[in-house]
């Protein structure tokens, strides 16, 4: 394992997307606990599109229009739905469609997971990434190309839910405080809504 692997994979966790936008947004609401949960279901749903890189099946979204197209839609329609549930409450802040308090680790660590497993550009990703760091001179000493990919991919894994869960504990240090405040409070949902309202229709108008 490189270090150009590990300071790119670190570079492209720590930019903020969906999975960091609901983490933090869980943080924030729902405290540490629960957002441990959200970095935890945000990491398992990497699961899919590892597995579908190493046995090619990122393959058919990249050259199949229509399976990629339908996966898009289906993601991108998820993530307004999370924008809009989180922009219609005028309690405590929520993200999906049962109040905070309500919500289990599970329920939480679910959307977490649905959010990246619906999303056909991580795989397509994958299928891009790890094979740049793949040794094929040497199958003895570095292995075969499947078992590298996948341990590329558990360390790709393991860096997301430590960065996720650095995140998710910071946002839920400074939840207590934010939520004092309704004008704060009002402003945060309606960026926490933005933000997966322009990462859905990002995904939507998104090629292959």
């Amino acid at each position: 394992m490189s270090p150009e692997f590990l300071l790119t994979a670190l570079v492209v966790v720590l930019i903020p997307g969906t999975g960091v936008i609901y983490t933090v947004a869980t943080g924030l609401t729902a405290g540490r606990r629960e957002s441990i949960a959200a970095a935890l279901g945000c990491t398992l749903g990497i699961v899919p599109a590892l597995l579908a890189s190493v046995v090619g099946l990122a393959a058919i979204f990249h050259t199949s229009a229509l399976a990629f197209q339908i996966l898009k839609y289906i993601g991108a329609a998820y993530l307004l739905y999370l924008a809009w549930q989180t922009l219609k409450e005028s309690g405590p802040m929520q993200i999906g469609n049962q109040k905070p308090a309500h919500r289990s680790l599970l329920a939480i660590a679910r959307t977490g997971c649905l959010i990246n497993v619906l999303n056909p550009k991580l795989s397509v990703f994958f299928l891009a990434f790890l094979p740049q760091f793949i040794h094929v001179g040497d199958r003895v000493a570095a292995g075969s190309p499947t078992a590298q990919m996948l341990f590329l991919g558990a360390v790709f894994m393991a860096m997301t839910f430590v960065v996720f869960v650095s995140y998710g504990m910071f946002a839920a240090l400074v939840g207590e405080r934010v939520l004092r405040s309704q004008t704060v409070l009002k402003w945060m949902r309606r960026t926490v809504a933005a933000a997966f309202a322009g990462f859905g229709l990002r995904l939507a108008f998104a090629g292959r």
